[in-house]
């Protein structure tokens, strides 16, 4: 069930994952955790490449791109979206 802004603790971020609203309880959120959040399972393998874009992020990094072991800052309302390509 999804939670309402009234509803959410003051310390969790409403986040926008691929166009679905998720909440993410942490100030930084690392590229695996964004993963998790994009994709139910995860896709997994050697052929398998994720591509990860941000915007509407905090301060002086409102934009960009994660890579496997990254993490960022989380701002509400902040927008992340992560494809994945089986190179096989």
């Amino acid at each position: 069930m999804a939670t309402t802004n009234a509803q959410r603790d003051p310390k969790e971020y409403a986040v926008i994952v691929n166009g679905r609203e998720r909440v993410i309880a942490t100030k930084e959120v690392s590229f695996a955790e964004v993963l998790g959040l994009a994709f139910d399972p995860v896709p997994h393998g050697p052929n398998w490449v994720f591509t990860l874009t941000f915007r509407k992020g905090e301060g002086n990094r409102p934009e960009g791109s994660l890579t496997a072991g990254s993490y960022v800052k989380v701002k509400e309302g902040m927008v992340f979206n992560v494809t994945a390509t089986d190179k096989s």
